[in-house]
């Protein structure tokens, strides 16, 4: 049986190294997706280390040329053209009465909060109009002989025992997200090409006349596909090894690391989703009745992986998520990263559920290859 399984997989993976485009298709992503994630951090670090100038409307600024000043420091001043943002600050006609008898002085914030472009810009606002009025507040204590501090009932102090990298919870999440994803994107084509595509080209037909079983050759076309995926996982980490250094984390306070050993182990916990992934995409392919069905099947079917990704990537439903496929390798790569000790019990046990879908797939699709309807598409 293993060898007739050997020959079947020889065979589908001389047919799929024919098909450059599904195979380059993979590569791409592979390549492009962890350069992609580089320069996107790139750019957010630097914008989030030195954010861009404020420019909004400042009313009555002569009213208030201390705030007027303090604010131009946090890169908040006022602006004309096509750069100002639609927030006005109105400051008060009574502003500097008030301010010089220690009492409140009152500024207007004007603008939709409702618009999301704003949103940000309105916080941003909001906080350095807080910072001001906390140091004006102490300020005025210490006039008047008082310690600014009497107002602090509860000095909070906070020891930080995270590490340079356990620090970057998200980003590595993020990270990780790509690596997952690239084991369902990369056998995508190849997939559908191998089992629709051989339909359409007739030589699925050709295959089934043999007196060969059928779930040897769903195993052989899911190890082939596998074996891609595999390839496209060793490829991502690789090129992320490489890319990820080039960003500038330590703006950021924290490093993300990816070593041999980060290898490695990605490629064991990676195994029984490459499985799983295979088999399901070739069991939505042969549900499909055209190769070009079976791509929108394939392109719907993604959207569960993803979001299961997705959840783990944002911290959505942890305690249910971290014992779900998927998710769970997901957050032990995580873990893995950061240093930590690999959640091995809910890994364990994802990676099962894992291998049982890939033997329920596995199974629907030989099933499926002894009706003529699914052979002939129709």
């Amino acid at each position: 049986m293993m060898k007739l399984i050997s020959i079947l997989f020889k065979k589908e993976v001389l047919d799929a190294s024919r098909d450059k485009r599904s195979v380059m298709a993979g590569l791409y992503y592979c390549i492009g997706a962890p350069i992609l994630m580089c320069v996107l951090f790139t750019v957010m670090f630097k914008q989030m280390a030195s954010p861009e100038a404020l420019k909004i409307t400042i009313k009555n600024a002569h009213n208030a040329p201390n705030l007027v000043q303090f604010l131009a420091s946090k890169e908040i001043e006022h602006g004309e053209g096509e750069e100002v943002k639609a927030i006005t600050l109105e400051i008060s006609d009574d502003y500097q009465v008030n301010m010089t008898q220690g009492k409140s002085a009152t500024v207007f914030i004007i603008a939709d909060k409702s618009e999301q472009k704003l949103r940000a810009s309105i916080n941003r606002l909001e906080r350095n109009l807080m910072l001001y009025n906390s140091e004006v507040a102490s300020l005025r204590l210490v006039a008047r002989g008082i310690d600014p501090t009497i107002a602090r009932a509860i000095d909070v102090q906070t020891h930080d025992q995270a590490t340079p990298t356990s620090k970057g919870g998200f980003v590595l999440g993020i990270a990780t997200l790509s690596i997952i994803i690239s084991l369902f994107y990369a056998a995508m084509g190849m997939a559908i090409d191998s089992s629709a595509g051989e339909r359409e080209r007739n030589s699925l037909q050709l295959l089934l006349s043999h007196p060969i079983s059928t779930t040897h050759i769903v195993l052989a076309k899911v190890g082939a596909i596998a074996g891609f995926s595999i390839i496209a996982l060793i490829l991502t980490t690789v090129v992320s090894k490489f890319a990820y250094n080039m960003v500038p984390w330590e703006m950021m306070g924290f490093t993300v690391i990816i070593d041999f050993t980060f290898i490695v182990t990605a490629i064991l916990i990676g195994l029984p989703i490459a499985l799983m992934s295979a088999s399901l995409l070739i069991f939505i392919s042969f549900l499909a009745k055209s190769f070009k069905e079976a791509q929108s099947y394939v392109a719907m079917a993604l959207f569960i992986p993803v979001m299961m990704s997705m959840a783990t990537t944002y911290d959505i439903a942890t305690d249910i998520m971290q014992w779900m496929p998927i998710a769970a390798q997901q957050n032990a790569m995580i873990e893995i990263i950061k240093g930590n000790a690999i959640p091995v019990t809910q890994l364990l046990l994802s990676s099962a559920v894992t291998l049982g879908l890939f033997a329920i797939f596995t199974y629907l699709s030989s099933r499926m290859l002894k009706s003529e309807k699914v052979v002939f598409g129709l």
